[in-house]
């Protein structure tokens, strides 16, 4: 530490004697404050000999009794370190009952009498003297103090550090990190050419097409993003941007986060790949969300699970009467009622342990607590697991579908929403081959009850962000085993959606169902996964390891495709799907089959199911889904060529 420093520094650390030199800033301006006002009041010498004899007597009692005040009414109390407008607009009272203590005891004294301008004179002084010292204290024995030590040889220096935004947020978090050892900031950037070229706290604003300059002059390693209202594509762009140039980059909390008090405006965490994928939120429409849920009796099957858990949250929210949670993990299960527990608000809940499959356990479960909707979630979805064991993964999957269709029928449900995959479009596995048999059973059972039953329909989307057998938790961990992080194939794409976003319009979607209805969500943009890998490795502020870049950290390995798997997933079998009241929402008009059609080749393949058959089973596959086509998933171009190119 650099000597000269080493009393302020003592002073800036201890806090009585912080208090004791504001003590004895106040007492000096109090006595230079009586006497210019006497001065400016009384500039005539001649007069002012005459009030000479008061003056002296009443210059110790206005330091005796105007500190007293002072500190009984709790002006030394705040931090001056962090002391704004507000704060220092609190002494005005507080001089003024001071000055008037003051006249009063002047006037019980007797003698000759200060004009009346003199006391106004006084107060006006006093008060702006001693604001200006708080100023002149917060900036130079903190702001000053701070920034010559982070420069001193041997101080705690931080990285160079920009904040992208010089707005309200921008502003709030500079002023929360200005003594945050970790960051030593340098500047803001901002896209609004009205603020480039100005100073916010006394930090300049620069375009951020002066970044490059600023890494270089600086040493920049770090940006802070404090726009939290700014589009997830526009998010987007920047980040990769800024990680490409070896930038750490930190953002603040949402606006929800910081509105409910979860976080403040300084809780930095670094960029989540979620917040980068996820299509711009939509504004769910209210009457839609509450349908078939509000005041109602709502089951969930697979509850334990990433989307069925997330129903459950929402349902609970959306207030539902009773929720009652089936799933035959007892882990899962437990873990989802106890989190629910704490936030039913009035939702009973009823855990069911126990298998989907059983119709008839269902359908007890039913007509014990009069369910009105039901969500259907169970599944298996891990495409080569279900590859691998494929008559479990289809008995699973279909035999679930019947039972809840059959309970539905039996106990008077009104709404029954299957939960499908945009893998059941020509699929190209068995898993996608299942689901897409569980929607010709929901079609068929809607044509066969016609009006007067539960409506069933069906939700189709794409990949969940977070979900268990996502890739994203997957690289996280081959990352933070310093990789490599592997991908199937350098062209497979694939669509995401939040799990939230998902559910919210599984909800609306089952809202405005009619019967038979097969709804496609709008999922956006397909994402290539391998670009995916690649954000994901230099959001951890890690180089990717390439031909380009024989330096760098984690290495991306192209491993090819798995049995089943395509190069990318679609959501429409035909063109001919119709809009709804929802922009986010599409009704699609697909071939289906009647029950009569569909009655004798389930029950075949539920004979092949009992005896474990994978040949018979795999033929009726094919029987019932004609656009099942596994060799479709295997790329013409060889991996390698593929990756050369």
């Amino acid at each position: 530490m650099i000597p000269q420093l080493s009393f302020l520094r003592y002073v800036q650390k201890q806090l009585l004697a912080r208090r004791l030199l504001l003590v004895v800033f106040d007492g000096l301006m109090i006595v230079a404050a009586y006497l210019g006002a006497f001065v400016l009041r009384l500039p005539d010498a001649t007069t002012l000999k005459g009030f000479l004899p008061s003056t002296i007597l009443l210059l110790p009692l206005a330091v005796v009794t105007g500190l007293p005040v002072l500190v009984v009414s709790g002006w030394y109390r705040g931090l001056t370190r962090y002391a704004g407008s507000h704060s220092l607009y609190g002494l005005v009272p507080r001089s003024g009952a001071m000055v008037l203590i003051l006249l009063l005891s002047s006037t019980l004294i007797g003698g000759a009498q200060p004009p009346r301008s003199f006391w106004i004179l006084y107060w006006l002084l006093f008060t702006g003297g001693a604001i200006a010292s708080r100023i002149v204290l917060r900036d130079v024995l903190v702001h000053h103090l701070d920034q010559r030590e982070n420069h001193s040889p041997g101080g705690s220096q931080g990285d160079g550090t920009l904040i992208y935004g010089a707005g309200a947020s921008g502003m709030g978090l500079m002023l929360a990190l200005r003594n945050d050892p970790r960051f030593r900031i340098v500047g803001f950037l901002d896209d609004a050419e009205g603020l480039q070229g100005r100073t916010l706290q006394n930090m300049p604003i620069h375009s951020p097409v002066r970044l490059p300059r600023l890494i270089e002059r600086h040493g920049v390693r770090k940006v802070l993003l404090a726009m939290p209202t700014m589009s997830r594509r526009r998010k987007r762009l920047l980040v990769d941007q800024l990680t490409r140039r070896g930038l750490e980059v930190l953002s603040i909390p949402s606006l929800a986060q910081m509105a409910t008090g979860q976080r403040i405006v300084s809780d930095l965490q670094p960029v989540a790949i979620e917040d980068l994928l996820g299509r711009e939120p939509s504004n769910p429409d209210p009457v839609l969300l509450k349908a078939g849920v509000e005041g109602k009796v709502v089951m969930v099957t697979g509850a334990g699970g990433s989307i069925g858990s997330e129903l459950c949250r929402q349902v609970v929210a959306l207030g539902a009467s009773r929720l009652l949670l089936v799933e035959r993990n007892e882990f899962a299960l437990y873990a989802i009622e106890r989190e629910l527990g704490s936030q039913a608000c009035g939702v009973e809940l009823h855990a069911v342990l126990g298998d989907a499959c059983d119709a008839a356990r269902l359908t007890l479960v039913c007509r014990q607590h009069g369910v009105d909707t039901i969500f259907h979630a169970a599944a298996y979805k891990h495409v080569p697991l279900v590859e691998a064991n494929l008559c479990a993964g289809i008995a699973n999957n279909i035999g679930a579908t019947e039972a809840v269709i059959a309970a539905s029928r039996a106990s008077g449900v009104s709404r029954l929403t299957l939960i499908s995959t945009d893998k059941a479009v020509r699929p190209t596995n068995v898993m996608g081959a299942s689901k897409r048999i569980c929607e010709l059973l929901i079609q068929a059972a809607a044509a066969e009850i016609g009006a007067g039953g539960p409506i069933l329909s069906m939700v189709r989307f794409g990949n969940v962000l977070g979900s268990s057998g996502s890739v994203i938790p997957l690289f996280h961990q081959q990352i933070s085993k310093g990789g490599p992080v592997t991908v199937t194939h350098p062209a497979i794409t694939r669509y995401f959606m939040t799990i939230p976003e998902a559910v919210q319009l599984v909800l609306q979607a089952t809202g405005m169902a009619v019967g038979g209805d097969l709804f496609l969500l709008d999922m956006g943009e397909p994402v290539r996964i391998a670009d995916l890998a690649r954000q994901m490795i230099e959001l951890s502020g890690l180089r990717v390891r390439d031909e380009h870049n024989s330096d760098g950290d984690i290495a991306i390995q192209y491993t090819g495709l798995r049995p089943g798997e395509k190069l990318y997933e679609e959501l429409l079998i035909s063109a001919a799907d119709q809009p709804t009241q929802h922009p986010l929402i599409r009704r699609a008009t697909e071939p289906h089959r009647d029950s009569e059609q569909l009655s004798p080749l389930i029950q075949q393949l539920h004979e092949a199911l009992v005896h474990w058959d994978e040949a018979t089973t795999s033929l009726l596959l094919r029987r019932l889904v004609p656009e099942y086509d596994p060799d479709e998933g295997v790329p013409a171009t060889p991996l390698v060529d593929a990756v050369a190119r």
